[in-house]
């Protein structure tokens, strides 16, 4: 269990409560909501799939080459940051 959810289960569970808690409040102070943030989220999506299909191909190639770099970091980083 503690492989799984990365340590002891109730010090993982107080990290989540304490991290929830920050970021309740910075939604708070933003006056963003779960449910703004979805619908943001959708109307993004729908806007996006409005573009022309060059745009998206732009976008395509931009995530592409950000994950170039990203995700062998990201790797090397699950790889090395083992205790």
């Amino acid at each position: 269990m503690n492989r799984l959810l990365g340590g002891a289960p109730g010090s993982v569970l107080v990290k989540l409560i304490f991290l929830s808690l920050l970021v309740g409040a910075f939604m708070a102070f933003l006056d963003i909501t779960p449910f703004g943030l979805v619908e943001g989220i959708y109307n993004w999506l729908r806007s996006l799939l409005g573009l022309s299909m060059d745009t998206v191909v732009e976008i395509g190639r931009w995530i592409a080459y950000g994950a170039i770099i990203v995700v062998p970091l990201w790797l090397i980083a699950r790889i090395f940051g083992r205790h």
